[in-house]
This record gives C-alpha cells, sequence and structure tokens, in this order.
C-alpha cells in the first residue's frame, strides 16, 4: 500500500470513527477502519480490564470463526498468558518510550522485536487464520487496550511495514477513543443532575416523550410519580443552604432506592424541591405501592417533614394521554393536591370516581379563576392531551 493509500485510510478511520454514536458503534467502526486499512480479514478490539488481570474483547468484526461473536459478553484472556502485554503495560512506555506493533504468524516464526507467542500462534492456527498483526493502544498515558488484525492462509502475511502502519493506527484509534469518552462524558453531564447524581429535567423530557410514544404505539403503561420535599425553605432558612442540600441528596438516595423496585424507573430531580420517577411497563398498582414506600421511608429519614408525592399512570382512568404535557400535568396535580391536604400517602389521579378533582384540576382550561387552579409554575400550557 502506497503512501497515498496510507493516508486514505488513515483519514477514513477517524472519520468512520467521528461519525458513530455509542461506544459499541465507536470500537466497531474502530475495528472496521483498521481492517481495511491492513488489508485484514478479521479484526478485534480489546481492552485490558487492570482490575481483573484479564484483556476482555469488545468487538470482533470481518470473518469470524466459529464461536466468535461480534459484540461477545465473556471473551476474555488472562495478561499473563501473553508476556508481551504485561511489558507494554509497565515501565517500557509509561517511561515516554513509544509502543510498538508486532506480527506472528501460524507458522511460529515472529517479525519484529516481540518473538514467539505459543498462545497467538496456537490460536491463529485453531482459527484458520495465517498471521496477525498486534498493536496496543495508549490512552490517557496508558495502557488501554489492543488493536488485533489478522489474514487468513494462503495470503501474503504481515511485514514489518504493516506492523508499523499498525502502530499508527492504534495511535488513530486511541484519539477516537479519547474523543468518544469526552462527548459522552458531556452528554452524561447534560442530562444528568449536579446535586444529586440523578437525571435531570432535560433527561426527563426525553424519556418521557418516548414513552408516549410508545404507550400510543403498544399500550404499554406509562407511571409519573411527582414529589416534592416538605419544609425545605425552612431548612434552608435556618440551618443554611449546605444543610438543605445534604437534605436534597438523602432524599434523592431514597428516591432511587424505591425506584429500583419497579424495572427500568428512572429516578430524578426536577429542580429545586421537587422529585420524580418515571415508570414504563409495570401496573399502576406496583408504582403506588413504590411511592407510598417514598412517603414512608422520607419520614423515617426524616428528611424535612417529608414529601407530598402525586402519581398518574395511564393504567389509571384518567382519560387519553396522547402527550408527555397531559401526564405531567395530571402527576403534578396530584401532587399539589398531596401538599394541599398535608397527605402522608401518595394522591393517585384518576382513583375518586368520577369527576376525580385531580384530573378536573389537570384539565382546567387556562385562565380559570376559580382559586383552586394552580400555576403547575409555568412548566407545561394546559394544552395537548
Amino acid at each position: 500500500m502506497g503512501e497515498d493509500s496510507r493516508l486514505a485510510a488513515v483519514v477514513a478511520l477517524a472519520q468512520g470513527m467521528a461519525a458513530v454514536q455509542g461506544s459499541q458503534e465507536v470500537w466497531r467502526a474502530a475495528a472496521l477502519g483498521a481492517c481495511r486499512a491492513l488489508g485484514g480479514s478479521f479484526a478485534a478490539l480489546s481492552v485490558w480490564e487492570r482490575e481483573l488481570g484479564r484483556l476482555r474483547v469488545l468487538v470482533n468484526v470481518g470473518e469470524l470463526a466459529e464461536g466468535e461473536e461480534g459484540f461477545p459478553e465473556s471473551e476474555a484472556y488472562p495478561v499473563h498468558r501473553f508476556a508481551e502485554i504485561a511489558e507494554f503495560l509497565h515501565e517500557r512506555w509509561a517511561g515516554g518510550g513509544e509502543p510498538d506493533a508486532w506480527v506472528e504468524t501460524a507458522e511460529g516464526a515472529a517479525e519484529g522485536s516481540h518473538g514467539y507467542c505459543r498462545q497467538r500462534v496456537a490460536t491463529l492456527r485453531r482459527r484458520g487464520r495465517g498471521c496477525c498483526v498486534v498493536a496496543p493502544i495508549m490512552l490517557h498515558g496508558r495502557a488501554w487496550g489492543e488493536l488485533y488484525v489478522a489474514r487468513p492462509v494462503g495470503v501474503p502475511v504481515f511485514g514489518s511495514g504493516d506492523a508499523d502502519f499498525a502502530a499508527v493506527l492504534a495511535a488513530v484509534v486511541a484519539a477516537g477513543l479519547a474523543q468518544s469518552e469526552r462527548l459522552e462524558e458531556a452528554q452524561r453531564l447534560a442530562y444528568t443532575d449536579a446535586l444529586t447524581g440523578l437525571a435531570n429535567r432535560r433527561a426527563v423530557d426525553a424519556r418521557l416523550d418516548e414513552a408516549i410514544e410508545r404507550h400510543r404505539g403498544d399500550g404499554a403503561v406509562v407511571s409519573l410519580v411527582v414529589c416534592d420535599v416538605n419544609g425545605l425553605k425552612r431548612v434552608n432558612d435556618t440551618q443554611g443552604h449546605a444543610v438543605g442540600d445534604r437534605l436534597l441528596e438523602r432524599f434523592g438516595t431514597v428516591l432511587s432506592l424505591c425506584g429500583a423496585m419497579l424495572p427500568g424507573a428512572l429516578a430524578a430531580r426536577l429542580g429545586g424541591d421537587e422529585f420524580c420517577l418515571l415508570v414504563v411497563g409495570p401496573p399502576a398498582d406496583e408504582v403506588v405501592k413504590a411511592a407510598d414506600e417514598v412517603c414512608r421511608r422520607a419520614v423515617e429519614s426524616g428528611i424535612g417533614d417529608g414529601v407530598a408525592c402525586g402519581v398518574a399512570s395511564t393504567g389509571d382512568p384518567i382519560g387519553p394521554v396522547s402527550s408527555a404535557r397531559r401526564l405531567f400535568r395530571l402527576a403534578d396535580a396530584a401532587q399539589y393536591r398531596a401538599k394541599a391536604e398535608r397527605a402522608t400517602r401518595p394522591v393517585v389521579a384518576g382513583r375518586a370516581g368520577p369527576g376525580d378533582p385531580v384530573v378536573r384540576l389537570a384539565d382546567e382550561p387556562a385562565g380559570n379563576a376559580d382559586g383552586e387552579r394552580r400555576r403547575f409554575r409555568g412548566r407545561h400550557s394546559p394544552q395537548g392531551r
């Protein structure tokens, strides 16, 4: 392969990794790009798990042998079986040297400075491959894992030039992995409440829109629990905001623990003293039971003056729910009623029979001045059902 072709392959690898989202797709793009650049028939990307002392395969691409999977769940190899891995994990390159790659063949004669590795040779033979090139991946100044590209029996084996090129490709892969990590971290922070570590309002809005679409499509039960921590202002005014923040963190833990009772529940802080659980799938009764547990544990934990908790679920008689906005207003109205009544248990929209006051409150048009109307803090307009 000429210099121009190799440059084009490097650019294609970098662009391929940049064009996808999500860890698995980034891994796959890295392995595929390296496989094509080196003229291989198979490639794998593996990560070194220091705490477990093993090299775990993240992705396999190309011509897979029997037993190999694209995204294997349990394909891993003890590091001690590969002496060269242990070598590059320690002082040699940590001290400022550059990692290099090496070639091994099914015949056992290896080109490069690392010598014969019985385990890799045996693997090549067992899987019908003629040679491989292995390039360590360094990330943030530390050994991260390896890039492995193989060719079948009967085609030219990799040479020293291929090994040098593989080292370049591994550096490009490392840059792509670092960029992916930064993007994922930015996305995580964008959807996480900084104080409690729970999901934030943005995450709830996105997940709830998806949930309502699913409800409209297949009838999945969607439930929303909205909680308001009572007495937070008093705590902030008398004991300081640092104490108030600790109270909110403690309630976030309670909410998370109770949410774990419901498969796939999303626990979130909406802002200020308001929290919620978004649940898709479980019946409404199970959600109400979890909400009741939230109220009980909040009191037992001495969290402010307890919590006011409202529940709205498509599994209850609340009428058609075709928008996230309406479900949010119903849960908010139920929580408002719980707070007004100083209820120690959840108020559930739709369970008071015909003319349910919570449903009526949520569905009243804007501008109704009956004195009971809540402003809902401006979060949603009343239209859209």
